[in-house]
């Protein structure tokens, strides 16, 4: 065995790793690294949302199973390459998607489906309690569903006893602790930067507003407790350990980080919580994140703000849509390739067919589509209907049908960063991407520059995404010193050596995707009118 190998080894032996699990929207990734940081072994499990009575749901025996299935094919890893039974790990955090909402009874009891972040169905509670607090209400966020719940008159609401995001719920259930991270936390509700705790006026205008209905709780009583990148969040239980890993080797006892939603692990991953710095998340949905160095002026409903894990201010403009519609293209194909008899893998045709948009015009030769499979709240869409619209004027070939797909992931995205860039003139300076689009090499890099005006990276060591994000935050937890921050340790000591390619925007590109914005706004009411008559 190469002095490598024995290093690991000596670090699975001895304790020395970070395990990080995060729940994204189609995969379960568990990501184990060492004590260089990089990943030694992973596991991951492919799930799905589905539609449920009008709600985009989990179900929680679905959270539970990919939860086992990934951690048991990380640890066989382990073993498989090093020899050893993982029995203990350093430390351990778990991130999930941000924003939805998970309502608990006294017992413990889940009192609703999990409502995720995909629903659009809270549009009431969001327009009453953005005029309420003078700060922006996604319908995302726990807080919006919660009011929405009370609009509604939901019987449920009586019975809460706590309410949580997805990693918060599994880090109850394995530590008995109800904490959050600041990250997570700004997606339920607003946070004071000041004081980095929930916002203490907003707080007690919501209880007010609710007080008529006399429920036997307040909101700080069924919110999580919030907790800062680097403080200790709880211990795996036994219990806990159990629920983890099925084999039960796994002992008890070990640390566990704050738990974080995507957001804010996409954010570590890519070294971008300095101000001035941003990340672009794009796959299932996709989000852009800039660390503010003030607050804004205005406050605007396409514009969240919440934190970075060690609560700075963060712009974060969010898109419900982005991925779905080019992959159902991609898939179909991937089906005409093999009725024809030429079997493709789908990553080569991914590249294939997105190198071909490097021959398309800047403008996309006329053709529009929109990749709404849900309501998009950027643009004021409440449903999703994927539509492809041409005239028979428009260039309709391979090179412009690809791209107006990929222009289209980052249409509504684009509307919303233009405010952030004409309007509060937010400085960036960098930008790293990360998610399934970026992994053909530059292409999507010069879209998300015309969109962000900035020089946009793909580092190397971002690849394993959330999850080693998240692996990172559990080992700055067990190595933070007093004086150290999030942002030091990262830049100094995690991408200290990292390789990136960095793409920087180009001036015709840029013109060229002002253009197809452009028609993209005019023609929103062609989308509305799918969403109206086609049922």
């Amino acid at each position: 065995m190469d002095d490598k190998n024995n290093s690991i080894k000596a670090d699975i032996v001895n304790g020395r790793t970070s395990l990080g699990i995060e729940f994204g929207s189609t995969r379960i990734k568990a990501v184990l690294i060492g004590s260089d940081y990089t990943p030694i072994a992973s596991g991951s499990h492919e799930w799905e949302n589905r539609l449920e009575d009008g709600n985009w749901t989990y179900a929680l025996n679905d959270i539970w199973q990919g939860l086992k299935d990934s951690y048991q094919t990380m640890a066989k890893e382990v073993t498989e390459k090093y020899g050893e039974v993982l029995t203990t790990i350093g430390s351990i955090g778990f991130s999930g998607m941000m924003h939805g909402y998970l309502a608990f009874d006294k017992n413990g009891e889940l009192l609703v489906p999990f409502r995720t972040w995909r629903n659009a169905s809270t549009e009431q509670a969001e327009k009453e309690l953005t005029a309420l607090f003078e700060h922006n209400i996604p319908q995302r966020w726990s807080i919006a569903h919660l009011y929405q719940a009370i609009l509604n008159d939901e019987k449920h609401v009586q019975e809460i006893d706590y309410i949580t995001t997805l990693s918060g719920y599994i880090h109850w259930q394995l530590t008995g602790k109800k904490v959050i991270g600041i990250g997570d936390a700004s997606g339920m509700f607003p946070i004071d930067a000041a004081t980095k705790n929930y916002d203490v006026g907003m707080v007690r205008q919501f209880d007010d507003l609710i007080r008529e209905q006399r429920y036997p709780w307040t909101l700080t009583q069924i919110l999580p407790e919030i907790r800062i990148a680097g403080e200790k969040a709880g211990q795996l239980t036994e219990s806990g350990a159990k629920l983890l890993d099925i084999s039960g080797t796994l002992q008890s006892g070990i640390p566990m980080c704050p738990p974080e939603g995507d957001a804010g692990t996409g954010m570590v991953a890519t070294n971008s919580v300095a101000e001035h710095t941003g990340n672009i998340s794009a796959g299932t949905s996709v989000f852009a994140m800039i660390v503010l160095d003030k607050p804004l002026k205005k406050v605007y409903p396409k514009i969240d703000i919440v934190t970075t894990p060690s609560g700075s201010l963060v712009a974060m403009v969010h898109a419900n849509n982005c991925s779905s519609e080019i992959n159902a293209w991609v898939q179909l194909f991937k089906e005409f390739a093999e009725m024809i008899g030429v079997p493709i893998q789908t990553t080569e045709l991914f590249e294939t067919l997105f190198l071909k948009t490097l021959e398309g015009d800047k403008d996309c030769g006329g053709l529009l589509s929109y990749g709404y499979y849900s309501g998009e709240n950027i643009t004021g869409i409440k449903a999703g209907r994927p539509l492809f619209v041409r005239t028979p004027e428009s260039k309709f070939n391979l090179a412009n049908f690809m791209q107006v797909h990929l222009y289209s992931a980052f249409g509504a995205l684009k509307i919303g960063m233009d405010i952030l860039l004409k309007e509060e003139a937010v400085r960036i300076d960098s930008v790293v991407g990360h998610g399934g689009l970026f992994k053909t090499k530059e292409v999507c890099q010069k879209v998300v520059a015309s969109v962000m005006d900035s020089p946009v990276s793909v580092m190397e060591n971002a690849g394993e995404g959330g999850a080693w994000g998240i692996a990172l935050l559990a080992a700055f937890m067990r190595e933070k010193t007093a004086e150290l921050t999030l942002a030091n340790y990262l830049t100094q000591t995690i991408f200290i050596n990292a390789e990136k390619n960095t793409v920087g925007p180009n001036q015709e590109e840029k013109a060229g995707f002002e253009l197809f914005i452009d028609c993209y706004k005019k023609g929103l009411p062609i989308e509305q009118a799918a969403v109206d008559y086609l049922q």
